[in-house]
């Protein structure tokens, strides 16, 4: 595990859409890097007032046991008091060989009821210009950082477990769980893929009369990108790096999964036990939690979601080198777009096709009524013709999703829904100056274009 004692160095940068930025770190001659100091924590908090806030969150941690207590949206004067804190569910080890045990593929706890990892955390608070922090230290084994940045919508914690100890004889399954007074009725919300929102009501199928052996583990979803709770005023939303369970086991709070360390093998085919060792011992990860309006939450998780996804890559290495283009200065920057995207239109594919084509894919985000008080849920025209700062796109043919056959050609099965006729597929060739995206709609287009280095 990296040493808590690692110095960080923290600057505010910026990237443009579709490009990228350069920044040069340098020592300066003669000086040693300065780093924050902040005041040190004691083995229990102590009775003073632990909030981080900026111009639109406030976070409130309880000064006595330091865990996360209340949030509160400045925009729109929402105030809800919320329990953040970690548990663990001991992994059911079976008593026969007919018992079917935790393991790789099952999730299957001994008990419904996890175990409190700590009634407090040890904590630290750092607070700079770029950057407010509350370090939390549960256990040996489990931390956490509690982030907030200026401008920022979202609270973000970034927490690392591991390695789970099994000493006692128990695999261990820790959850990260928010606690709310939300009168949320059974219900809770995960995406479909990070696209579609499902709802998920617990200890229930849609389609057939469920009788429900498994109380935690047959309440589990898989979450891709984000879970929440609403009482149809407030939601509460947590968006993750990656794919985890997740689940809803009482109203008002929201759990999911973020390490797994289990002594028996689940009979499914991996043929061991889920029982890493080394750098597998422990995983770091991070939860996005916003508060909002239930009218407006799609607007924050919608496009927080896919700056998550797609967050900017960074590159390090050595300064100094030669030049790509000799005599020519170094681009420090640049984009590939002469101009934004509406917020509700995500750029997904743009590749080579040919040596003047490109295929191109271009998807709303949104779906039909999510956004109940702005027009993000609507659709949206586009001019494509100058929207590249490289290229002109002079001829666009639409294809099918896979870009194997034109799309007027495709032969379809057809269907009636229950909101009307489906539409009739447009023509193959378009114009570019005008092409219109319906709420979750994909497109996928072969673009000729005329680069304008060619000019």
């Amino acid at each position: 595990m990296p040493s808590s004692d690692m110095q960080e160095l923290l600057f505010s940068a910026s990237v443009p859409a579709l490009g990228f930025s350069i920044y040069s770190v340098t020592q300066v001659p003669g000086r040693s890097p300065q780093a924050h100091t902040s005041q040190p924590g004691s083995q229990k908090p102590s009775s003073r007032i632990l909030t981080i806030q900026n111009e639109h969150l406030r976070a409130r941690f309880d000064p006595d046991t330091g865990l996360l207590v209340e949030l509160k949206n400045l925009d729109h004067d929402l105030l809800l008091p919320v329990r953040q804190a970690f548990y663990w569910y001991n992994a059911s080890t079976g008593n026969n060989l007919s018992t079917q045990v935790s393991g790789a593929y099952i999730f299957r706890p001994n008990r419904q009821e996890p175990l409190l990892m700590n009634h407090w955390a040890q904590t630290r608070v750092v607070k700079t210009a770029l950057v407010q922090e509350v370090h939390q230290n549960f256990s040996a084994w489990c931390s956490q950082v509690v982030r907030l940045y200026p401008g920022q919508r979202h609270l973000e914690l970034e927490w690392t477990v591991g390695p789970i100890p099994v000493g006692d004889g128990w695999g261990k399954e820790v959850i990260s769980r928010f606690d709310t007074a939300l009168e949320t009725k059974g219900l809770f919300f995960t995406d479909s893929n990070g696209r579609e929102i499902l709802e998920r009501r617990r200890d229930y199928r849609p389609t057939w009369e469920l009788n429900q052996t498994e109380p935690v583990a047959g309440n589990y979803y898989p979450v891709n990108s984000r879970i929440y709770i609403t009482d149809g005023n407030m939601q509460l939303t947590v968006l993750t790096d990656r794919s985890q369970g997740g689940s809803s086991l009482k109203d008002g709070s929201i759990e999911l999964m973020v390490h797994r360390r289990l002594l028996r093998d689940d009979g499914r085919g991996v043929g061991e036990a889920l029982l890493e060792k080394g750098s597998g011992s422990w995983v770091r990860g991070r939860h996005l939690v916003l508060l909002d309006k239930a009218s407006i939450a799609a607007v924050g998780h919608r496009l927080q979601s896919e700056k998550e996804l797609l967050s900017p890559q960074v590159v390090l290495a050595p300064g100094g080198g030669s030049p790509y283009h000799r005599g020519v200065a170094p681009s420090t920057q640049f984009s590939g777009l002469s101009r934004e995207l509406p917020p509700n239109v995500h750029l997904l594919t743009l590749a080579r096709w040919g040596r003047k084509m490109l295929l191109l894919r271009l998807e709303h985000q949104f779906a039909v009524g999510e956004d109940m008080v702005g027009n993000l849920s609507s659709p949206v025209t586009l001019d494509l013709r100058d929207l590249f700062s490289t290229f002109t796109i002079t001829d666009l043919k639409e294809t099918t999703l896979a870009a194997n056959q034109l799309r007027a050609s495709a032969s379809r099965l057809q269907w009636t829904p229950s909101t009307g006729p489906t539409p009739k597929p447009s023509p193959s060739r378009l114009d570019p100056a005008s092409v219109t995206l319906q709420p979750m709609e994909i497109r996928t287009f072969l673009a000729s274009v005329q680069w304008k280095e060619d000019d």
